[in-house]
């Protein structure tokens, strides 16, 4: 026989741990896309780098930056859920 456990919540010191956990996550990604541009701007000048390069890496750039949003809004979701007493 086959039961399911009923849903629940962490507490919310492990909530808020984890909001923190990906608020550090956005700002790694927010770097990544930082250092992502930089190459990219780097190859502008390179004669030698594959014409197709930039844009992959801006590409790359924004979708870390997509990422890094979407983190903190996760983070504050969560946030949000501990100050309603979730």
């Amino acid at each position: 026989m086959v039961t399911e456990s009923p849903a629940t919540t962490p507490p919310a010191g492990e909530l808020r741990d984890r909001a923190a956990a990906l608020h550090t996550d956005a700002d790694l990604m927010d770097e990544y896309a930082r250092r992502l541009r930089a190459a990219a701007t780097t190859l502008e000048g390179c004669a030698v780098a594959p014409g197709w390069s930039r844009s992959a890496l801006e590409q790359q750039a924004t979708a870390c930056g997509t990422a890094a949003e979407q983190l903190r809004t996760a983070a504050e979701a969560l946030l949000a859920h501990v100050r309603a007493g979730g």
